[in-house]
């Protein structure tokens, strides 16, 4: 491929200053229907009642497929480097921090 075409099949991505801030997240929650995947991002805290949808990705099965891949590979070249990641046995479902949500 010559110079022109690459320069051609190049996705210009822009970050805001804002969006790279990101947002904290530790409970995802995946739904579906035929036609898309519902990714939404909850922040939990202790001692509150209510937890907040932080942030709602609607995907395609082909893109949440490739997602899946992507996580994968990623998954595996960080625990290359640091070490397997740490998870429940039984369950790959995250145990709720104490104090999070739950009856008393």
């Amino acid at each position: 491929m010559d110079n022109k075409q690459n320069q051609e099949n190049q996705l210009n991505i822009e970050l805001s200053a804002e969006v790279a801030e990101g947002t904290y997240s530790n409970l995802a929650i995946i739904s579906h229907s035929s036609s898309e995947f519902v990714i939404d991002f909850i922040r939990i805290m202790p001692g509150t009642p209510k937890a907040n949808v932080k942030s709602r990705i609607i995907l395609t099965p082909e893109h949440a497929k490739r997602l899946l891949f992507a996580l994968q590979d990623n998954i595996s070249k960080y625990e290359q480097q640091h070490g397997k990641i740490k998870t429940p046995e039984n369950n790959m479902m995250p145990p709720l921090p104490m104090g999070f949500g739950g009856e008393a």
